[in-house]
């Protein structure tokens, strides 16, 4: 048998050592995981929501700023209390745009951000919204009584045209409105004004819109009209408004709409 000496053998175990810690820093297989823990996506400001939060707009978020390189990026909606607590993932919402549903009256929304990259994934969650108010439409797909209307929706004032030609012998004006809310549906009980501009060309009347919307308003002449030899257009300012609301709050409109001089 060969006979070893122990400071021969002491330098091979040494040197078995090594060799391990080399290959273990190349391939990876020794080790207790921490280096690689060290290089998963850390967040370093949070991810945040732009828009503003009532229903049927679109809110857009934003990924915050990470370290490490993250190479992907998932979304995830919650619905939360008006607090910004108890929040619950919202099915479906998992794009960077969310649009604001009737279901999230009287929440706040918040969205998660989940980093990745190779080493793996870190969630960040942005601070929460306002809280939803009600959108101010009453359900169904009819007719609204305008004293169901709340704000923040307002009256539409729609189209605007002459039942008759307007020429410089005109002794009277009738015009006809729509007025609607909440997508298109005819809103019934609306105050409807509407005046020439200038003021003194025809009598400023309101009416009543009719259960589909529709309202008609007949105005005699004045001395001011034409306004002037050469007027080729006749302006009317209209006005929308809920009974017993301000002029120009609430959910009230105003247009400004024009018509040919023939």
């Amino acid at each position: 048998m060969r006979f070893r000496h122990p400071a021969a053998r002491r330098l091979g175990v040494l040197t078995a050592i090594a060799v391990g810690v080399v290959l273990g820093a190349v391939f990876g297989q020794p080790g207790n995981g921490r280096a690689a823990a060290t290089a998963v996506p850390k967040n370093k400001t949070l991810p945040s929501i732009s828009g503003l939060a009532l229903v049927g707009q679109t809110l857009t978020a934003t990924t915050g700023t990470w370290t490490n390189s993250p190479t992907s990026y998932h979304f995830a909606w919650s619905r939360c209390d008006a607090t910004g607590a108890a929040c619950l993932a919202i099915g479906g919402a998992t794009a960077r745009i969310y649009t604001v549903t009737a279901s999230d009256e009287g929440h706040t929304l918040r969205v998660t951000v989940t980093a990745k990259n190779s080493s793996g994934s870190t969630p960040a969650t942005s601070p929460a919204t306002t809280v939803v108010p009600p959108n101010g439409c009453p359900t169904g797909t009819g007719t609204i009584q305008v004293s169901e209307l709340q704000p923040p929706e307002q009256l539409t004032i729609v189209g605007g045209k002459t039942l008759h030609r307007v020429t410089r012998k005109s002794k009277q004006i009738q015009i006809r409105f729509a007025i609607t809310a909440c997508g298109g549906r005819a809103v019934q009980g609306a105050t409807v004004y509407a005046v020439a501009v200038p003021y003194n060309q025809f009598a400023g009347e309101s009416a009543t819109s009719a259960a589909d919307g529709t309202v008609t308003l007949t105005e005699p002449v004045r001395k001011g009209f034409p306004a002037s030899t050469h007027q080729r257009l006749l302006a009317v300012f209209v006005r929308a408004t809920k009974p017993g609301e301000p002029t120009t709050g609430g959910v009230s409109a105003r247009r400004l709409v024009a018509f040919p001089i023939l």
